[in-house]
């Protein structure tokens, strides 16, 4: 007699269900900065390398062009990001993280929960 599936050993469910997981801590530890974990990736990198272009950015938080191009519209239109094209290629936007953006990454959101016995760190 053939056994059943185990659907709960399956590979893509834990997969699902580690992602479904992350992003419950990531909501926890940010709960206070209004931020997602998109917006959150995209304005750390921007602190990290300010001036990058759309393109590079979207590669290096591993999202689309339409994803990102959408999310940095979102965000320069809260004050957080401002994209400027560049001076040599117009076509290509230059983006900068805004003092309003910085504050929603600030130490405390991207160090993840203060204290002894913390179990994790910001999870992106």
């Amino acid at each position: 007699m053939a056994q059943s599936f185990d659907f709960y050993q399956a590979p893509g469910h834990l997969v699902r269900r580690a992602h479904q997981r992350a992003v419950a801590l990531f909501m926890e530890e940010t709960a206070g900065f209004d931020v997602t974990p998109v917006q959150f990736a995209i304005l750390n990198e921007l602190i990290d390398r300010p001036g990058e272009d759309q393109v590079t950015l979207a590669a290096r938080v591993a999202f689309d062009a339409a994803t990102s191009g959408s999310v940095i519209g979102r965000l320069e239109a809260r004050g957080w990001v401002r994209r400027v094209p560049d001076m040599r290629d117009r076509r290509r936007k230059l983006l900068w993280v805004t003092p309003r953006g910085r504050g929603r990454c600030t130490a405390d959101a991207r160090r993840g929960p203060a204290g002894p016995g913390a179990p994790h760190g910001a999870v992106v």
